[in-house]
């Protein structure tokens, strides 16, 4: 992917398949819009099975783009692998997780989301996840971001010193 126009930062990631890639990330935070949910589903491995209009418009990625991705491309590198470490953990049991997140948007931008991710069951099984995203408090926001910075500095010095 091009780098986006004011782009300040570049980030090496591992996608699903554990390949290194770069991500492009810039200031710009998209502001979500009042009155409006974002859903999508996926299957059991986290690939993008369906998309709201609302999701696509947010993220900047076309549906083409986002059907059959990992929902990790969203996965903004401000966010903590503990954060998502959960989510799954929590998903893997049967249960409902919500939470803060702070997606990543193809240009490089980014939006906050108040997510609530739950199994899709069918005759006892679970086919795969929903998620519904609302808009969040910015008091929210900014109490979650000191959080959020303070546990990935944490897995950094971790990652660092192993």
């Amino acid at each position: 992917m091009p780098e986006p126009q004011g782009a300040n930062r570049a980030v090496s990631r591992k996608n699903y398949y554990g390949e290194e890639y770069r991500v492009f990330v810039t200031d710009y935070e998209a502001e979500y819009p009042d009155g409006c949910l974002i859903t999508s589903r996926t299957d059991l491995n986290g690939i993008i099975t369906h998309a709201n209009e609302p999701f696509v418009e947010l993220s900047g990625w076309t549906r083409d783009e986002l059907i059959g991705s990992p929902h990790c491309v969203l996965r903004h590198p401000d966010m903590p692998e503990a954060v998502f470490r959960d989510l799954w953990e929590t998903l893997q049991a049967g249960k409902k997780w919500y939470g803060y997140v702070k997606n990543l948007r193809k240009d490089g931008g980014c939006y906050w989301v108040y997510a609530t991710v739950i199994p899709n069951i069918r005759k006892g099984e679970v086919q795969g996840y929903t998620s519904v995203r609302r808009k969040p408090a910015r008091s929210k926001i900014e109490e979650v971001s000191a959080l959020y910075a303070e546990m990935l500095a944490q897995e950094q010095n971790h990652t660092a010193a192993a």
